[in-house]
C-alpha cells in the first residue's frame, strides 16, 4: 500500500483519515481562541511576554495540533492487535510527553517539565495503547514516563546551546514521526469497517485543557532556580 493512497485519502471524506486535516485546523484554531482571550484578559500585564514565552507557546501549539488527529484517528476503530496497539501507544506517548516536557522544560526547568511531560504523556499514551489491552496500556506508560523527562532534560541541557533552532529541529522530527503513524494506522484499518464516528468536541476538549495548562505553567508556574 502506497503513501500515495493515504495522501489521497486525507482529501477525501470517505474514511476518517479523511478528517485529519480537518482536526488540525480546528485543533490549531482553538489555541489561538484561547490564547487570544487568556491574553486579553490577563498576558498583555505580563513583562515581556513574547520574547519570553511567545516562541515556545507557539510550537507547543503547533506539536498539539499534529498529535491530536491520531486520538480521533484511533478511536474511530477503536481496537487494534497488539504490536499496532503497543506501537500507538508507545509513539502518543512517547512525542506527547517529549514535546510537552520540552517545551514547559524551556522556560520553567526540568523537574516542572518533566512532571508535566509525563503526565501528559502517560495519560495520552495509556488512554490510546489500550486498544490492544494490556501491553498497550504498559507501553504508554513507559512512553509517557520516559518521554516527558527525556523532553525537560533536553531543553534545559540545550538552554546556553541553540535551544530555538533545537526546537524547530524536534518539532519537524516529531511531525515526521507522527505522519508516519498516521500511516501506520492507515494501513492496518484499510479494510476495516470504522466503529466510532464523532464530531470534534474531544479535539476541542483535549486542545482547550493543553493549551491552558501549558499556558498557566509557563507564566505563572513554578520555576527551577535556573529561571527564576
Amino acid at each position: 500500500m502506497s503513501f500515495k493512497e493515504f495522501v489521497k485519502e486525507l482529501k477525501a471524506n470517505q474514511r476518517v483519515e479523511g478528517e485529519l486535516l480537518k482536526t488540525i485546523f480546528y485543533s490549531f484554531v482553538t489555541s489561538v481562541v484561547v490564547l487570544g482571550v487568556i491574553y486579553y484578559f490577563k498576558l498583555k500585564f505580563v513583562e515581556d511576554f513574547f520574547p519570553r514565552y511567545g516562541f515556545f507557546l507557539l510550537f507547543a501549539v503547533l506539536s498539539y495540533a499534529l498529535f491530536i488527529p491520531t486520538i480521533k484517528q484511533v478511536r474511530a476503530y477503536e481496537r487494534f492487535g497488539c504490536m499496532s496497539g503497543m506501537m500507538i501507544g508507545m509513539t502518543i506517548g512517547m512525542i506527547a510527553g517529549f514535546a510537552a516536557g520540552f517545551y514547559i522544560g524551556a522556560t520553567n526547568g526540568m523537574f516542572i517539565g518533566g512532571v508535566f511531560g509525563m503526565a501528559v504523556g502517560i495519560i495520552l499514551g495509556v488512554w490510546m495503547g489500550s486498544c490492544c489491552g494490556v501491553m498497550g496500556f504498559m507501553e504508554g506508560i513507559m512512553a509517557g514516563f520516559m518521554g516527558g523527562w527525556m523532553g525537560a532534560m533536553t531543553s534545559v541541557m540545550l538552554i546556553n546551546d541553540h535551544l530555538k533552532l533545537a526546537t524547530g529541529m524536534i518539532f519537524v522530527v516529531t511531525s515526521v514521526i507522527m505522519v508516519g503513524l498516521n500511516y501506520m494506522i492507515y494501513t492496518e484499518t484499510k479494510e476495516t469497517e470504522r466503529q466510532r464516528k464523532e464530531d470534534n468536541f474531544i479535539t476541542l476538549i483535549i486542545t482547550l485543557v493543553l493549551t491552558i495548562a501549558t499556558t498557566w505553567l509557563m507564566v505563572f508556574g513554578p520555576r527551577s532556580l535556573l529561571f527564576s
